[in-house]
């Protein structure tokens, strides 16, 4: 099997069009919808930002799409497996988060691997996990998962599913960073 080499910024900004446009939708209406400014969505889909992981939040809950899902659109692929360097990674050029995902494309249960560095904080609405049943399990670190007005402090091995959508921030409150793996299955 050939490795595809996926430009991840750009392949974002051509799946943000896609779905901006099918919605026929304007740069205001997009803009309006997620509370991402005009100008910050122009230049992501041009290719000239990257867009955070808090913005990448807005604009899929904007769609009503999960995070996850917007994300998969964008990679390319049908196959069953995905060996390791075929995965894509994102970061996140604000905080240095990085998203891998793991699952081949349209699994009916998605897998990501989030790396978060030390003392980076990363809120979400609500509207980004609408579509979707969550659990997180860390693999290394400490995560801060404050979920609505709950704060659940998760170490190396601990799982925590979900509940009802709520904003949401992942925080890692120590001097290390912290790994923790997000199964995703829709609603």
């Amino acid at each position: 099997m050939e490795k595809s080499e996926i430009d991840p910024v750009h392949a974002i900004a051509a799946r943000l069009k896609i779905e901006r446009e099918r919605r026929g939708w304007s740069l205001a209406d997009l803009a309006e919808h997620s509370a991402v400014s005009k100008a910050m969505i122009s230049k992501i889909e041009r290719g000239e930002a990257s867009p955070t992981a808090t913005v990448l939040g807005r604009l899929s809950g904007a769609f009503g799409l999960p995070l996850s899902a917007l994300l998969a659109l964008s990679e390319k692929g049908e196959e069953r497996l995905v060996s390791q360097q075929d995965q894509p990674l994102w970061s996140d050029p604000e905080t240095g988060y990085t998203r891998r995902a793991i699952s081949p494309r349209n699994a009916p249960l998605e897998l990501v691997e989030v790396s978060l560095p030390p003392g980076v904080r990363v809120p979400y609405p609500a509207s980004a996990f609408a579509f979707q049943h969550q659990q997180i399990w860390v693999l290394s670190g400490v995560v801060e998962f404050t979920e609505g007005s709950v704060l659940h402090r998760l170490g190396q091995g601990d799982c925590l599913m979900l509940g009802a959508p709520a904003d949401c921030v992942f925080f890692n409150p120590s001097e290390q960073p912290a790994c923790y793996l997000v199964a995703l299955a829709r609603r």
